[in-house]
């Protein structure tokens, strides 16, 4: 069977997929590895335990008679770095980006580069520490020195795992885009503190090319470069849908996605937690983050020990318009201090007991997510496309669609199940059909 394999590298699972010709999932293998720590006693992955379970998932595969590996590709998480000394091997540990990032550090940084707005503005990356993987460069140069000398090659993770499955070392315009501080957005090329720190010597050069020809033995095998996650997943969306849109990914983080806006941000889109990022042929994408998930599942926890139902009553909520005309208390948010459209800390605290129900709770919850959610969306230029697709776990909640389709009639609103949407992206972009549609994933919501 002729399939196409992407391995699809998450914090918590490691996996591969094969898909078919027609893009369906014909095997998957998915596993959780153990985590280690690196020489502070912060917890992180363990790049050793991952570069071995991908050569051997990698051996097993093109060992397996059953599947014809024509094409593979990787997507995987962002904001991580591999590097490689000059016999390839990693040097370091696999830091993680919540590993605190030393102040005396950042304020050498500004101070030699300049306001820290400015910087932000222009490389799209709000200042968020080792989240922008760039000052992990930075802070190793400046706190390891005698390491940093030996650094031959500097991979993104997803560039890293493709390393390992075919020995080519790229980066690619998805992971220096998301939020790495190393990419200036106004000039479309690296920033110019990354010059003059010489950290663009270290990193890998870019490809213009989506895929080239991977040798095994006699066999020919399409690659692809490797993909930022939440990058990929965007890929399935803009190959079907022709008029511009925004895509809402929903989980714990809800990240809005407008590929069709790329200009630069300003300093009020920076203040309320926007950010840019780079399609894989390098053009810019503006997106806006909300902690929705976290402060659902807060809220969630708070309604069911007040009303002492189920964990999960939620899931069993049906639409009630008379609970949404009801008189009730303000909505304030727990988990969004410093992030989303109003970052400012909360002091108030919603007040449940003012609920006679549950369901009633809930609905207001709802509705207090949503008319934040208004706020980010409009952040992404919402007024400028056509069509909004919610993909994630928010996609099954008919009170967030039916809310979300009231909010904007002039839209069209659809909900995906697209649980693999960032393993079908990296398919699909390594493969390049001609056209590509959704098989029936896609539903409509009225409102």
């Amino acid at each position: 069977m002729k399939v196409t394999a992407v391995f699809d590298i998450g914090r918590t699972n490691k996996k591969y997929v094969l898909f078919n010709e027609k893009y369906d999932i014909v095997h998957e293998f998915s596993e959780s590895l153990p985590e280690t720590v690196d020489e502070d006693g912060f917890p992180t992955e363990d790049c050793e335990l991952l570069t071995k379970w991908v050569q051997d998932r990698w051996a097993e595969l093109l060992a397996n008679p059953e599947f014809d590996i024509k094409a593979v590709n990787v997507a995987g998480y962002g904001a991580s770095l591999v590097h490689l000394d000059a016999a390839n091997r990693p040097l370091t540990p696999l830091y993680s980006y919540l590993k605190p990032f030393p102040e005396e550090l950042l304020k050498q940084f500004y101070s030699t580069y300049g306001d820290p707005t400015r910087i932000s503005l222009q490389t799209g990356s709000p200042a968020m520490g080792m989240l922008n993987s760039g000052m992990q460069l930075y802070w190793l140069k400046h706190t390891k020195p005698e390491i940093y000398s030996q650094i031959a090659t500097t991979l993104h993770l997803p560039q890293y795992i493709l390393y390992l499955l075919t020995g080519r070392k790229v980066s690619d315009y998805t992971s220096l885009g998301c939020h790495t501080a190393l990419w200036s957005f106004e000039m479309w090329d690296y920033h110019e503190w990354v010059k003059q720190e010489g950290i663009h010597k270290k990193l890998a050069p870019v490809l213009a090319s989506s895929s080239f020809i991977y040798r095994h033995g006699d066999k020919g095998i399409q690659s692809g470069f490797g993909l930022h996650d939440s990058s990929s997943a965007l890929i399935p969306y803009r190959m079907a849908v022709k008029k511009p849109f925004v895509l809402l990914s929903t989980g714990t983080w809800c990240i809005n996605f407008n590929s069709f806006a790329s200009k630069p941000l300003t300093s009020y889109q920076l203040e309320r937690d926007c950010m840019n990022y780079l399609t894989p042929e390098g053009s810019g994408v503006t997106a806006s983050r909300l902690f929705m998930g976290r402060e659902h599942d807060y809220q969630v926890a708070r309604i069911v020990e007040y009303f002492k139902v189920a964990p999960d009553f939620y899931k069993n909520v049906a639409f009630d318009e008379a609970i949404l005309q009801q008189d009730t208390p303000k909505f304030y948010t727990a988990c969004m201090t410093g992030n989303g459209p109003f970052p400012e800390p909360n002091t108030q605290e919603w007040q449940i007991s003012a609920f006679s129900s549950a369901e009633a709770a809930y609905h207001h919850l709802l509705k207090g997510l949503t008319e934040l959610l208004f706020v980010s969306l409009d952040l992404v230029n919402i007024k400028d496309v056509h069509a909004i697709y919610v993909d994630g776990g928010f996609a099954r909640n008919e009170i967030f669609t039916k809310l979300l389709a009231r909010h904007y009639p002039n839209h069209k609103v659809y909900v995906s199940d697209l649980p693999y949407a960032t393993s079908l992206g990296a398919a699909l972009h390594v493969t390049r059909p001609q056209t590509y549609e959704f098989a029936g994933e896609i539903r409509e919501i009225k409102p």
